[in-house]
């Protein structure tokens, strides 16, 4: 018994010695920072309670010129700037609560970056306010102007000018590919999920990271795509098989007889979520080197006309009953599962290129 109350009275002293903070972890909420399209900077209206932290991450490059203005009701609320690859526990940029190199006034933070890469704002209640449980409502004010230089200094692991040499793409409903990198931008074409691409190259606009990427086919579809949806790919994965022999752009595909197709037949087919597959005629035109168009005819249903891009279906051509349709393209073993509305279809790679 006397062992007993000893190791209990011995657990109780320890517990006594422990931190509050390693006893219950205080809470955090992440957001990631966006400017809308052709905008340099943005405005946020938010609260924050008790012990809770705000975390809010953007991408800006060494050179730029940061500018953050945190007003709030509440004195007590402040915020500090962390430099990539730092974040709470480290030590920061800049503090809200004092003035200093980049900090010309308490809450206003104002200087050219010494870093390229993912920056951290933390937004937070001063402790005795956290302790007493109060809350704020606060606006905070970010903007990122300036030239990018030609060549990124500081760059950072996961990848501005450095990276990997091939990005897979992770975009369930696939992801745009833009002339400039804006969300205001033409889009080229979609690249579906699991498809890889080569890195030409990683820069921020807008607050998020941009990658400049090829696709894989013969000529290649160069554009811009946002790094959230990338990641280190192997280059193995190829947008047709070798053995296929496609027809070249300006090469002539002889037309079957009594139709406008270069080849017709049939492909697997799903009249809708887990409807009993079926077999759909085809027929499709090949303007060589993976482009053209397939025509896919669901049995007693409509017809979809399906536009391919270098080996990848990028789009459909809607009718004016089903322009609002979804369209979705998923990388299968050979070919592409597509689908468009509540149809989907497992077209073959060699639809497109012949073999």
């Amino acid at each position: 018994m006397m062992r007993t109350a000893l190791a209990m009275t011995a657990a109780f002293l320890v517990a006594l010695t422990i931190p509050s903070s390693m006893l219950a972890q205080d809470p955090v909420r992440r957001e990631a920072v966006q400017f809308a399209a052709g905008t340099t900077g943005t405005r946020i209206k938010a609260n924050v309670a008790g012990r809770e932290t705000v975390l809010y991450t953007l991408a800006a490059e060494a050179g730029q010129r940061m500018q953050i203005s945190l007003s709030s009701g509440n004195t007590a609320t402040y915020f500090n700037v962390y430099e990539p690859g730092r974040g709470l526990g480290d030590e920061a940029l800049a503090g809200g609560n004092l003035t200093g190199p980049y900090m010309p006034d308490i809450n206003r933070f104002d200087g050219v970056l010494p870093t390229s890469g993912t920056y951290t704002i933390s937004v937070y209640l001063y402790r005795n306010a956290a302790r007493r449980g109060e809350a704020a409502e606060y606006t905070l004010d970010i903007s990122i102007e300036g030239d990018r230089a030609e060549v990124v200094k500081g760059d950072f692991a996961d990848g501005l000018q450095g990276g990997p040499d091939y990005w897979r793409v992770r975009a369930g409903q696939g992801l745009k590919l833009r002339a400039d990198p804006s969300t205001g931008a033409a889009v080229l074409m979609t690249l579906p999920d699991g498809i890889e691409v080569r890195n030409l190259g990683c820069r921020t606009a807008e607050a998020r990271r941009w990658c400049r990427v090829a696709t894989l086919a013969d000529p290649g579809v160069e554009g811009w795509a946002a790094g959230d949806f990338l990641v280190e790919g192997t280059g193995q994965a190829a947008t047709r098989l070798p053995e296929m022999g496609p027809v070249r752009a300006g090469e002539a595909d002889a037309l079957v007889p009594g139709t406008g197709f270069n080849a017709t037949g049939q492909v697997e087919c799903y009249a809708g979520p887990g409807a009993e597959p079926q077999m759909c005629d085809f027929g499709v035109i090949r303007e060589g080197n993976g482009t053209g168009t397939v025509s896919v005819t669901l049995p007693g249903g409509p017809t979809r006309v399906i536009v391919y891009d270098g080996g990848m279906p990028t789009s459909f051509i809607a009718s004016q009953a089903d322009a609002n349709a979804a369209f979705k393209a998923s990388k299968v073993a050979d070919g592409y599962m597509v689908s468009v509305g509540s149809a989907s279809f497992v077209i073959p790679d060699a639809v497109i290129y012949g073999g």
